[in-house]
């Protein structure tokens, strides 16, 4: 493989449309997932907030990325 086309799968961040704004998500007005409410459920717990079980993806997503940055859980 040439180093134009480099497999994304090795790639540390392949150059897609992988990360997008939540606001910007076509299926972001949809309720959250599974997994979404699983885990914000648990992040809701250890920081000390209520649970909000009506939120859409888009909605779910970046309440669980305010409370990763509040629990200390974020990647930065």
């Amino acid at each position: 493989m040439s180093k134009e086309d480099p497999n994304p799968k090795t790639q540390p961040q392949p150059g897609s449309n992988a990360i997008k704004d939540p606001e910007d998500w076509t299926t972001g007005d949809e309720p959250m997932t599974g997994a979404q409410a699983s885990y914000l459920k648990t992040l809701s717990e250890e920081s000390g907030e209520a649970f909000e079980k009506d939120l859409t993806k888009a909605q779910a997503s970046i309440k669980i990325d305010e409370l990763r940055e509040k629990t200390g859980k974020g990647e930065k």
